[in-house]
């Protein structure tokens, strides 16, 4: 499924001005006739340019679940009338020539158990493997944090204490605690899961969207500040935090992992750039990519200290070894419009995801012989934005277009 889909429902959520709905109304002239389309003027370019939907197109399913999205995200659509406007969006904008996946074939075996989510629009972003065995996620657009059973598929959903919070990345604490990034009302919430109360930690105004967080071995919580181009720690005994600008202007601090002597690193997504934060002074060290094009959006690290990059915008695989500043990168087996996203280390291999494909895949990437092998995500991925190890050896996905998450189980 396409980035459109990401970048429609966040111009949603980001307006307000009423600049922005004269400006959408004149646009929507560019829209054919059709019974929804007044109703699509009002509802669907409030918030961004008519362009965002003529430019781009989908499936009938994929534009009832982006609408139903757009709902959750605020959009006035009368539950009686959202069947109208996606026949009419499909009808006009279908679907055009997306990438399709490449499956290459190889020795690991694997399987996937894919459950929905309660509430609709909920639009998971990141999954959690926690120690008990559960399965998290963040419901970022419904404001939801959900918890799976993997045994038994009962999904019970929490709600922050602030209503909008639109939690984004998870991270457990060595207590059961789930951490999570309010990416939408600008603070660091801690969940008990025994009582469902929530903790709050409000961040300066000037570091707004909190992103990715991260725990180190020393208990200090790390996260990324994309749009406000930002890092921060915090200490979760204090509730002292510290934040610090990213060197590069606009680079869109993104994914993060702490290496085995407790030193955090980010990509930024908005700059060919792998940097260090010291987790002493907060000093950091940038890595310049040697493609100027490099965008990469998650990050992986192995047991010796090696990071490796998902590409997204190249279509790449990429590796930086901090210890020589050496990088090497290999093409994505789906090509340079494959979109490579969640990203993990596992069993010696490096895990990811294609998220422009069609269907989103399953990569596995053997470091030693640098060869692929890739699976088709059973009902679709709808991008995969992370993913994470679990404690006995798999992997969890969110797939966020699809409202549903998965367990991929690794064959030995």
């Amino acid at each position: 499924m396409k980035i459109f889909l990401s970048l429609l429902v966040g111009a949603i959520v980001c307006c307000a001005t009423a600049a922005a709905q004269t400006k959408g109304k004149q646009n929507a002239k560019m829209l054919p006739a059709g019974d929804a389309k007044q109703l699509v003027e009002t509802a669907c370019t409030t918030c961004h340019p008519v362009t965002m939907i003529t430019s781009a197109g989908h499936t009938q399913e994929d534009w009832k679940l982006l609408v139903e999205r757009m709902v959750s995200a605020g959009a006035e659509v009368p539950k009686d009338q959202m069947p109208a406007v996606t026949a009419y969006l499909s009808k006009n904008f279908p679907e055009g020539n997306v990438p399709k996946a490449i499956i290459i074939p190889g020795p690991v075996k694997i399987s996937f158990k894919e459950w929905k989510v309660p509430t609709v629009g909920s639009r998971p972003h990141d999954p959690l493997a926690t120690h008990d065995g559960y399965l998290w996620y963040s419901g970022q657009y419904a404001s939801v944090l959900g918890r799976v059973d993997t045994k038994t598929g009962e999904i019970k959903e929490f709600r922050p204490s602030t209503p909008g919070s639109g939690p984004h990345g998870l991270v457990e604490d060595k207590d059961g605690n789930i951490w999570f990034t309010a990416n939408s009302k600008g603070y660091i919430g801690k969940l008990d899961p025994k009582t469902g109360k929530t903790t709050e930690y409000k961040l300066p105004a000037d570091a707004r969207d909190p992103h990715t967080p991260l725990f180190d071995q020393k208990g200090t919580l790390w996260f990324t500040v994309q749009q406000s181009n930002k890092v921060g720690r915090l200490n979760p005994q204090t509730g002292e935090i510290k934040l610090v600008d990213s060197p590069t202007k606009g680079s869109l601090p993104y994914g993060m992992v702490v290496d085995s002597k407790g030193t955090p690193y980010y990509c930024e997504f908005g700059a060919p750039k792998i940097a260090a934060i010291n987790p002493e002074t907060m000093a950091i060290k940038e890595w310049t990519l040697p493609n100027p094009e490099s965008r990469p959006r998650r990050i992986a690290i192995t047991n010796d200290d090696m990071i490796y990059y998902a590409d997204y915008s190249r279509g790449y695989l990429g590796r930086l070894d901090p210890k020589t500043g050496a990088v090497k990168d290999w093409p994505s087996p789906s090509g340079p419009l494959s979109q490579p996203y969640g990203i993990t280390f596992l069993k010696g291999d490096i895990w990811y995801s294609e998220s422009a494909v069609k269907p989103n895949t399953m990569v596995r990437f053997d470091p030693k012989t640098e060869k692929f092998q890739t699976w088709p995500i059973p009902a679709g991925g709808g991008v995969v934005r992370n993913m994470m190890t679990t404690r006995d050896g798999n992997i969890v996905i969110a797939e966020s277009a699809l409202n549903m998450v998965a367990l991929v189980e690794i064959g030995k």
